[in-house]
């Protein structure tokens, strides 16, 4: 099997320490080099052609955001720091996942699975879904997803919630959420997923999504925190 090539690119040796570990456990990466600052990096790209950068921000004299404005064509990239003031510009430079220190394997991992998706074409037959279909009151009733606002467990039901209107179907929040797009959709607790896009505010443990007001669970919130700097 092909393997996608990599660099770590960060000052601190711990970092590089952790990555090194997780991307040897990854059957779908290689690593190529190490960088501890962005001439080191530079240099290497200049001969190199590689997938995927594991980058930080905060280096010395050229940090991570400035590195990337130097690269006419930068490969995809993840970065990993524990700052998260820079994510939304870093979206405009080819910014795959925005990874928090310290970084868990399963963090990594999922990262790691959203690069892959970027690089694997999409047939029309692999598209995401617009609507998901719900059985309510006998009927078969399909739902923009566009429409949602969150999704609820309700005892033995669901309830589906858009601004206009409630669904509700016989069925729990896993099944849901396997039928969501996970690009679009997030569980924010054990009884809530939410819509990403459509999450106003996120503050003391609680989201706003329009008017109404969800809890987060303890869980979910730091996953929740790099999804919204993701926007």
């Amino acid at each position: 099997m092909n393997k996608n090539s990599c660099i770590v690119v960060d000052d601190e040796p711990a970092a590089h320490y952790v990555l090194v570990n997780y991307i040897e456990r990854s059957t779908d990466l290689q690593l190529v080099a190490q960088c501890y600052n962005a001439f080191e990096a530079l240099e290497f790209l200049r001969e190199n052609k590689i997938d995927l950068i594991f980058l930080d921000i905060e280096m010395p004299e050229i940090n991570g955001m400035e590195f990337l404005k130097m690269l006419d064509n930068p490969p995809k990239t993840i970065l990993t720091t524990a700052y998260s003031e820079y994510a939304l510009e870093s979206y405009d430079y080819g910014v795959v996942d925005y990874l928090l220190k310290p970084i868990s394997f399963p963090r990594f991992f999922k990262a790691v699975q959203r690069f892959l998706s970027y690089n694997t074409a999409v047939s029309p037959q692999e598209e995401e879904p617009k609507s998901i279909s719900i059985r309510m009151d006998g009927r078969i009733i399909d739902v923009k997803l566009s429409q949602i606002d969150f999704i609820q467990s309700f005892g033995n039901y669901v309830k589906i919630v858009t601004p206009s209107q409630t669904f509700l179907t016989a069925s729990t929040t896993q099944q849901i959420l396997t039928q969501v797009p996970a690009s679009k959709f997030i569980r924010i607790h054990k009884s809530y997923i939410a819509s990403i896009n459509k999450v106003i505010k996120y503050e003391h443990g609680m989201v706003q999504i329009n008017n109404t007001s969800l809890p987060v669970g303890i869980t979910f919130r730091r996953e929740l925190q790099e999804r919204l700097a993701n926007k």
